[in-house]
């Protein structure tokens, strides 16, 4: 899932600035420096009676002059900054890397520590919820550290000594450089823009008022009646939109009956009213009314039915707001000056037109159609549009699913039972002992109040959190699901950071290489329970899984950026404005790509993941993720996956494409999966 701390890093470590926000005029440059003291600097360093690489030089020296403003000092206080802090001799340049890079780990470490205490309450079940945890979940840490790295002239050192390389540099040169200059050139990442801290903290209260209200968005489940009056569901279950309702119709496919078909079109019905916003108000998160989803009346608890006022637009008031505090930033990050630019170029370091035109081929694939064919005869009738998380190419999916929760529930009766048994875990995927108990005491395991995420640490002295539902009984098998792709985040985590070479190195790409991890470890769920498929056909039904991932999250993911675009040319919307294009976007792309397999049109189901309200512009990571996982299960068939998955993810933080030939000897890309999957239809054939 994504996860709210990654999104939270990558912001505070790119951004920040010397200025208030009020002392900021439209007008103002990002760079106080003319091409005169540019040259200026660059002839007074390589003047030195030292032998002096020309080409960094001037890299260096326009790196500094591009984040340089008028309060940083005058023209010629940049030139001589520049002369005297230009190291040429490259032992004494890397001793400087070394104390720069040990220096932030231990300020991001011990500031994320801090966030994470603030944000405990919220995240973990537990203590009673007041207005006093939502004001400290809104406050960040670390939203000044970029501004002091800058008025400290920290930031200026690093950026002249280590200077900016663009995607598309990085991506042609990459290939030759040693580990030792790609961690440079990872450096200047920390420092490519300059937002004031006020914008940061805005935008840190504004994300966290959007994940408190997904966060606590539940549905009373024992309280829906459907028209006859009858209760479809058990007293006490309480599913939050979306994860929940989608995981909970999941398990309705290992159940062919009716009753189990009027569950999904119950759970259906309530999400359509979350998307369109005719929710009753009254029944969000409370037990105190009976809901008839269909007709959208309301019962107290007597059975008279009473008048209540609809959810007011609120789930795209939110949206906005996030906009709003992306959109503040913008002008503060010349080279990503979108949110979308940061999301896509910065953050996937994948182009949003890139990934635009890979996700609508694969949508339009003849793979596609075959697949979406493949599920209707499987389901032996016409398609409806939940039928997007068709779960029948599991194994689990043909085994009951109160079977598979009362065997969890046994082996983690709470969460202390399942962070013990997480080196065992690890020995069963071919991890030596050694390493798994390594592993294990780097992560801590809570229960969430949310459907789950992992926590990344940000420091090696510092644990990564893994976070699931965890009932009063003990796991059930939703949760240990869940659990089980958290817990390949945490792997990712550890690796990534414990054994990687260089700071500035840690973690991957971006955040679909955690999520192809956390796809793989999920996938494994039943054989580490010591449930082993008996079906022949089982590989070529986990390839099928694969690629109906990805056909349900591309749809999803092209749903969440053409908002994001329509907010740019809006940007003066309503709440309800937004609300009726969200839906008609997502009913345009259902359209385009879904119905004319389905045979259902004009469905708005795409718009109804909560990913959409409080993690903007992430949905795009979990269908890439798809595509490297994909290409890493090639790659695991036949090896030890425990060392590969070491070997792989200490490799770090390259480009995409660089981590992948690292990985697998070849680019990221749709061909392997669309071929994979070409392969495994002709096999059930």
């Amino acid at each position: 899932m994504k996860k709210l701390f990654i999104l939270m890093a990558a912001v505070v470590m790119m951004v920040a600035c010397s200025k208030k926000e009020e002392e900021i005029k439209e007008d103002d440059s990002m760079s106080s420096i003319s091409d005169t003291y540019i040259d200026s600097a660059i002839q007074r360093i390589v003047a030195q009676p030292v032998e002096i690489d020309i080409e960094m030089v001037e890299r260096g020296v326009k790196s500094v002059a591009s984040m340089w403003m008028e309060e940083d000092g005058s023209e010629q206080e940049f030139v001589e900054f520049c002369a005297k802090n230009y190291i040429a001799n490259p032992t004494a340049r890397h001793t400087l890397f070394n104390k720069i890079d040990r220096h932030i780990e231990c300020l991001r470490g011990h500031g994320d520590m801090t966030y994470v205490d603030f944000m405990f309450p919220l995240h973990v079940v537990g203590d009673t919820l007041m207005d006093i945890d939502d004001m400290f979940a809104a406050y960040d840490p670390l939203a000044h550290f970029t501004d002091d790295m800058f008025e400290s002239k920290i930031a200026f050192v690093a950026l002249l000594n280590f200077p900016i390389y663009t995607l598309a540099e990085k991506n042609e040169l990459g290939g030759k450089w040693s580990r030792e200059q790609w961690a440079y050139a990872r450096m200047a990442d920390w420092f490519t823009s300059r937002i004031p801290a006020s914008l940061t903290m805005a935008f840190t209260k504004t994300n966290s008022e959007a994940g408190t209200y997904i966060e606590s968005y539940d549905i009373k489940m024992g309280k829906v009646r459907n028209e006859k009056g009858e209760q479809m569901f058990p007293d006490g279950m309480s599913l939050i939109s979306h994860w929940n309702l989608r995981d909970e119709l999941k398990t309705y496919y290992a159940d062919s009956s009716a009753v189990a078909r009027e569950k999904q079109e119950m759970i259906y019905q309530i999400m359509l009213r979350i998307i369109d916003q005719t929710i009753p108000q009254c029944v969000i998160n409370s037990e105190d009314y009976v809901w008839y989803p269909y007709s959208n009346k309301v019962a107290d608890l007597n059975a008279k039915e009473v008048e209540v006022e609809r959810e007011a637009d609120v789930r795209y008031q939110h949206l906005l707001n996030q906009f709003y505090a992306c959109k503040a930033m913008d002008k503060y990050c010349p080279a990503y000056p979108t949110a979308i630019a940061r999301a896509f170029d910065h953050d996937m370091e994948v182009s949003d037109k890139e990934i635009e035109e890979m996700f609508t081929t694969y949508l339009t694939s003849k793979e596609s159609q075959a697949v979406v064919a493949l599920v209707k005869s499987r389901l032996g009738r016409d398609l409806r549009p939940y039928d997007i998380w068709y779960d029948g190419f599991k194994t689990r999916s043909t085994i009951n699913a109160e079977e598979l929760s009362a065997k969890t529930r046994k082996l983690y009766p709470n969460n202390a039972a399942f962070k013990a048994d997480m080196a065992n875990i690890l020995v069963k995927l071919g991890f030596s002992k050694e390493k798994a108990e390594f592993i294990q005491s780097k992560v801590e395991v809570d229960a969430s109040r949310s459907a789950g995420h992992a926590w990344t640490s940000q420091a090696k002295f510092e644990p990564s959190r893994l976070r699931t539902r965890i009932k009063p009984d003990g796991f059930d098998y939703l949760g240990y699901n869940i659990a089980c792709h958290e817990f390949g985040h945490n792997v990712e985590q550890t690796i990534s950071i414990q054994d990687v070479d260089y700071y500035t190195m840690a973690r991957v790409p971006s955040t679909a290489f955690t999520e192809a991890l956390a796809f793989v470890f999920q996938k494994r769920d039943l054989e580490l329970l010591g449930i082993k498929s008996k079906d022949e056909k089982a590989e070529a039904m986990n390839t099928i899984d694969i690629f109906w991932n990805g056909y349900e999250m591309m749809g999803v993911s092209l749903v969440d950026l053409y908002t994001w675009r329509w907010m740019y040319d809006h940007q003066d919307a309503t709440a309800a404005e937004l609300k009726e294009q969200v839906m008609k976007i997502a009913v345009e792309v259902w359209n385009k790509y879904y119905a004319p397999y389905f045979g259902v049109e004009d469905s708005p189901i795409l718009a109804v993941y909560s990913h959409m309200i409080s993690y903007p512009l992430y949905l795009s990571n979990y269908a890439y993720g798809n595509l490297v996982e994909a290409q890493l299960e090639e790659h695991f068939a036949g090896k030890n996956l425990g060392e590969e998955v070491l070997r792989i993810y200490k490799g770090g933080r390259l480009t995409p494409n660089h981590w992948m030939r690292n990985a697998t000897g070849a680019d990221v890309t749709i061909d392997a999966l669309l071929k994979q999957t070409s392969d495994a239809l002709d096999k059930l054939k």
